[in-house]
């Protein structure tokens, strides 16, 4: 997720420490998963200690890092569960070897954050949603798709159509490695077309609905339908 919003006061995160963990940031882009698999285990303990959210902003590998949640969620691959419900005519909770066992689907996007970064030519390996989505079996007066994250705090929707498309998967891969809990893992979904609020991270479960519901950043002044280049006033050029 990414989005515009104010740092957490009161974060734990001392001047020193901070700049480090800038550096680190930095060195992930030369070496990768090495230095990203550190800075999951230093940041995940932190939280914000007014309850307002967690919030970095330094770089790790090639992405910035967002939280709206006072704390990085973890679940283990083992543990992971995502269900299908609502408007279906078959709701399901699949593991996350059902989803990995399901034939894959790879996209190469830019994915471009609505406060304007972009990381260019980023590999996303999972399932399209739409293929879960005829498993479970739409039914007719479903409209739209709501997404929960286990963070328990984040919430996104698609209409039917947009969550039908090709180029929006339920991810499990990320540049070649096994999505991590910074990135939203172990599953999270890649709406690629779209600004990074709409690829909702921790994905926890799926519903489909009779129309589109807002979903957090929606509520807080974001355009419903995120499309790169023409939404939130912005100017980019499409990545699709």
């Amino acid at each position: 997720m990414t989005a515009r919003s104010p740092a957490p006061s009161g974060s734990p995160v001392g001047r020193r420490v901070f700049l480090g963990l800038i550096g680190f940031g930095v060195a992930g882009v030369l070496v990768g998963s090495r230095v990203d698999d550190w800075m999951e285990r230093v940041i995940g303990p932190i939280e914000a200690k007014d309850g307002t959210g967690f919030l970095s902003l330094f770089p790790i590998g090639r992405f910035r890092i967002y939280s709206v949640a006072a704390s990085l969620p973890s679940r283990s691959r083992r543990d992971y569960r995502l269900t299908i419900g609502g408007l279906v005519e078959r709701p399901r909770t699949l593991t996350y070897a059902d989803i990995h066992s399901r034939p894959p689907t790879s996209l190469t996007r830019d994915f471009q954050c609505v406060t304007g970064w972009r990381v260019h030519d980023v590999a996303w390996t999972g399932v399209k949603l739409r293929d879960l989505l005829e498993e479970a079996g739409v039914r007719p007066e479903a409209k739209a798709v709501r997404f929960t994250s286990f963070d328990g705090v984040y919430r996104e929707s698609l209409t039917l159509e947009q969550a039908r498309r090709d180029d929006v998967l339920v991810a499990y891969r990320l540049d070649g490695q096994d999505l991590s809990r910074l990135h939203g893992g172990p599953v999270r979904l890649a709406v690629t077309p779209m600004y990074g609020y709409k690829s909702l991270k921790w994905l926890d479960s799926i519903e489909l609905t009779d129309a589109v519901e807002p979903g957090y950043w929606e509520q807080r002044g974001y355009d419903v339908n995120g499309w790169v280049g023409h939404s939130n006033g912005r100017s980019d050029d499409p990545t699709a």
